[in-house]
This record gives C-alpha cells, structure tokens and sequence, in this order.
C-alpha cells in the first residue's frame, strides 16, 4: 500500500513538472527586460521571478538609471546590465518593474512612462509589482484596466482610472500587476502565461 502511495505521489509530481514545462514552452527564447531602482528594489520581486523565467529558457536583462551594484531592501546587490535610457522597446517581449520602497522614483520619470508606452503599443507584455504599478497608472496605461498594488497606494492608481482589484495578481489583456513580496512566485508565474500566450479564461 505505501509503495502504491509513493508511485502515485512520484507520477503526479512528474506530471505537474512536465504540464509546467508544456504550458510555458512559448516562453523559451523569449527576452524580457526588469527594470529595478537604483536603491533599495524589493529582493525577491526581482529575483523569484527572474529564476522562474531563466528555468523556462527567458533571457532576463536587468536595467535602472544606473549600470554600478545596486542594493535591495534585504541586503542583495544586483549589477544592472542597461541603462534605461539605452533600452530599445523592440528588443524585448516583456517589460518589468520591480517594487520595493526605491521604485517609487519611477512615478514621475517621463522618460521610462515613454519606453512603457511604446512598449504597450508594441503589443510587449508589461509588468509592475509592489508600488511600481503606480509608474504603470500615471504613465496612462491602467486607465479603465483591472490591476492591483501594494495597498497603501491604490488610491494612486484608481485616481489614475485603474480598476482596483486587490488581487495578489491581475492580469488584463497584455498587463500584469501584483500587491506585493508575497506575490512574487505567482506574478512570475503570470508573465510566463502571457509570454506563452496563454490568456485567463473570463
């Protein structure tokens, strides 16, 4: 009995692992850029879902407002590969923003709002987590959208005519957000899905 328990426990962990490669397969090769802040990012906004991407063969680049280490909230120092000034919209397939209490220097930066923007208009997934999906409603692209945020501030959001979920993860159309740290595995998660082409069902 307990063998017939640990072959039926080893069969559905074989085929959760093989329906999780099935479902991301779009994924492979796909690039996708994450955008951090040149202090104090969320450490495992960025680096939970950066390891679920590089697993299904995502080329991850990290960018800021700065190429020198850069140091999150819980002590890991990440070199960024590009700046963002330098970062061409048609080179990658997702666009992410990392949160932690730095990105809020993001909300009011015109020129990254313009990257985003052309982005979107490009058909390129796009990403906040945290308090980035704030950069994401005051550059324009949440109006009339569901999303959610880190809770302090979803009164930035809705002010900006975004549909305020309070969801860990939202996704509408070609956007994706998440409230927070807890949140990371699952928003990695989501860009995947959208990455692989696959949609929620309604």
């Amino acid at each position: 009995m307990i063998w017939h328990v640990v072959v039926i426990v080893l069969i559905s962990a074989a085929y959760a692992s093989t329906a999780f490669s099935v479902q991301h397969v779009g994924a492979k090769g796909k690039q996708v850029l994450m955008i951090i802040a040149s202090k104090d990012f969320r450490d495992e906004e960025l680096l939970q879902p950066k390891e679920l991407l590089e697993a299904q063969g995502v080329k991850v680049t990290i960018a800021s407002t700065t190429t020198k280490p850069v140091k999150g909230m819980l002590g890991v120092v990440v070199k960024p590969h590009i700046l963002i000034k330098d970062v061409d919209p048609k080179k990658f397939d997702a666009f992410i923003l990392v949160g932690g209490v730095g990105a809020a220097q993001y909300w009011d930066d015109k020129e990254l709002h313009s990257l985003l923007t052309k982005a979107f208009k490009l058909g390129k997934v796009v990403g906040a987590i945290c308090i980035s999906p704030v950069t994401l409603a005051n550059a324009g692209l949440l109006k009339g959208r569901k999303a959610t945020v880190w809770a302090s501030e979803k009164h930035r959001i809705e002010a900006k005519g975004a549909i305020y979920t309070g969801a860990s993860v939202q996704i509408d159309g070609n956007i994706v957000t998440a409230s927070g740290p807890d949140a990371s595995k699952a928003f990695g998660e989501a860009i995947l899905k959208l990455l692989s082409g696959v949609r929620p069902t309604k």
